[in-house]
């Protein structure tokens, strides 16, 4: 499973951050792999310079073999708090949508 990375230009400390999220994709949703050719990831601030609540957004598009792409979002205060949202519906979205495949 490939995980690809984006982020607009308001979000700082771009390869740190790409290994946190790279580890906590991996270790929720690794149980998955099999079935995901791509997860790409869209961070950023949807506030740029100014500071506020819940203005930081994770966007993540799963890309299943041979099915159309799964995309969920979350925004929180931090970027790692937005991500962890965003793998959590994820890891649900995924769940539904694999169980529908096994039950065909």
């Amino acid at each position: 499973m490939q995980i690809q990375i984006n982020t607009d230009n308001n979000v700082e400390g771009h390869e740190q951050l790409a290994e946190k999220v790279k580890n906590e994709i991996n270790k929720k949703l690794d149980r998955f792999s099999n079935y995901l050719t791509r997860i790409e990831v869209h961070l950023g601030d949807e506030n740029s310079q100014k500071s506020g609540q819940y203005d930081k957004r994770c966007l993540l598009e799963a890309r299943l073999k041979h099915h159309q792409p799964i995309v969920v979002s979350d925004n929180a205060s931090t970027v790692m708090q937005a991500t962890t949202g965003a793998v959590k519906k994820l890891k649900h979205a995924l769940k539904n949508t694999i169980g529908r495949l096994s039950d065909i």
